[in-house]
């Protein structure tokens, strides 16, 4: 059951989703076809991508996506850092240990969600995603989560966030992500709600509890 805390279970309730917020950007799906194989293809097409500057950056190899090709629940982050450089897999440093444990908070495993990047290299010394950069990678994202298909997507850190919901969310470059949490938004008619990066709450231990608490509104749509 949902708590108040990412470290206990306990018979708490979880909180009422708000209303979607609605949004008008249909996208068309890929080729039919079964979507594991149809992500191979999208991996295909990235290639050893030299689309932005970041391929002359040092980063060491694409890092494209991992998990159920059909999952219900997909986590998307910001960027690979140093450990996901090396691996070629998103979330597997201390973030991606943190990240394993809300998975299983939830009673799921890494292996039966999607867990996926907005841009598929690591920026050098993990610095924030640039504007170039996110729209060179975007298209991809699209196209990972138009297979995928999940019921609801979990947007984790401020440059997911404004990722996914920019052209649906009035200035949602300027918000901050404490406001934007404890609502159900949209991308392209998937649910999407909006958390802290593991990351940040490696730092924060104290907005464990309101990460815990997006994780439940999420919950509660699936």
């Amino acid at each position: 059951m949902c708590s108040s805390d990412l470290r206990s279970r306990g018979d708490g309730a979880a909180p009422q989703p708000e209303p979607v917020v609605p949004v008008t950007r249909p996208v068309t799906l890929p080729a039919t076809g079964e979507p594991g194989s149809a992500l191979t293809v999208i991996r295909a097409d990235i290639g050893e991508c030299t689309r932005c500057k970041l391929h002359t950056l040092g980063r060491q190899q694409i890092v494209f996506g991992v998990g159920d090709p059909q999952a219900r629940l997909m986590f998307v982050g910001e960027a690979p850092g140093a450990d996901e450089d090396v691996q070629g897999e998103p979330f597997v440093g201390r973030a991606g240990q943190l990240l394993t444990k809300i998975i299983e908070a939830i009673q799921l495993t890494r292996s039966q969600v999607y867990i996926a990047n907005v841009i598929k290299c690591r920026p050098p010394q993990n610095r924030n995603p640039e504007p170039d950069e996110v729209a060179q990678c975007g298209p991809y994202l699209e196209r990972q989560v138009a297979m995928v298909q999940p019921k609801l997507i979990l947007a984790m850190g401020r440059f997911a966030v404004q990722s996914l919901l920019a052209g649906s969310v009035p200035q949602v470059e300027s918000q901050p992500l404490g406001k934007l949490r404890g609502q159900v938004y949209a991308y392209h008619g998937v649910p999407v709600v909006v958390t802290y990066h593991p990351a940040y709450l490696l730092r924060s231990l104290n907005e464990k509890s309101k990460a815990w608490a997006d994780l439940c509104l999420a919950r509660a749509q699936l």
